[in-house]
């Protein structure tokens, strides 16, 4: 598959970022802001000015195969939703990869996602396929705080390119073993916010509990990335920095 890669600053240290399913190019900048050194943003198949992806891409093995030549040279990697999913699920081969890891909005782990989510995200995937922007919209709007500005209009613009990836993310597992990351050395912040439909909290907490050293931490908002984005900002880049 096709990722684009793009380095934002200069310098040590090295962070890879590997955003969420559907994130715009800005949306995909944001975890990184303040982050010191040099931050590689990747651009997933089928986002932005990437090409379409392949058949068969939207697997989370495939994902992890295809993203872990990125973590060459990088020691430490920040993962949103899907990106949080592909990190752990290439960690399980490399568990040495990086120091320091944060995951935020987690959607699953070793379960497949609960039966409200799932259905959700299916329903994304009928009206991504049959182009229904404005079913679309509706759905991604779904549990959103007022206020969020032009963020729907956005997800659901990308959204619409993404039907096959919807469809394959809605019942998969991207670590079936939990205990196979039980071996990795990377100090790892967790992130969740509550009441997001997508991405419970449970799923945060299992992947904690998978990590050796790992922490957790919540924020009160379907969407800490609208409406809390300066905190987001602050906890990445503490525990990024040590």
């Amino acid at each position: 598959m096709v990722i684009l890669a793009r380095p934002l600053g200069a310098g040590e240290p090295r962070t890879l970022v590997v955003p969420g399913l559907g994130a715009t190019a800005g949306e995909a900048r944001i975890p990184a802001s303040g982050v010191a050194g040099t931050r590689t943003v990747l651009t997933l198949p089928s986002h932005a000015d990437a090409p379409d992806a392949e058949v068969g891409c939207w697997h989370y093995p495939v994902l992890a195969r295809d993203v872990a030549p990125f973590l060459a040279g990088h020691t430490r990697a920040i993962g949103v939703s899907l990106g949080a999913a592909v990190l752990c699920a290439a960690l399980v081969d490399d568990p040495r990869a990086l120091d320091r890891l944060v995951l935020l909005f987690p959607a699953a782990l070793s379960e497949p996602r609960a039966a409200g989510s799932a259905e959700l995200v299916l329903a994304m995937a009928d009206a991504a396929e049959a182009g229904d922007r404005e079913r679309l919209r509706e759905l991604v709007s779904a549990g959103l705080p007022a206020g969020t500005g032009s963020y729907a209009d956005d997800r659901t613009g990308a959204l619409l390119r993404l039907a096959p990836a919807l469809r394959a993310v809605a019942e998969q597992v991207p670590v079936p073993d939990p205990s196979a990351l039980a071996g990795v050395t990377a100090d790892v912040l967790v992130v969740a916010a509550t009441g997001d439909p997508l991405h419970p909290v449970s799923a945060a907490e299992e992947v904690v509990a998978a990590f050796p050293r790992a922490r957790l931490v919540r924020f009160d908002s379907a969407a800490p990335l609208v409406t809390h984005r300066r905190e987001v900002r602050d906890v990445i880049v503490k525990h990024l920095a040590g």
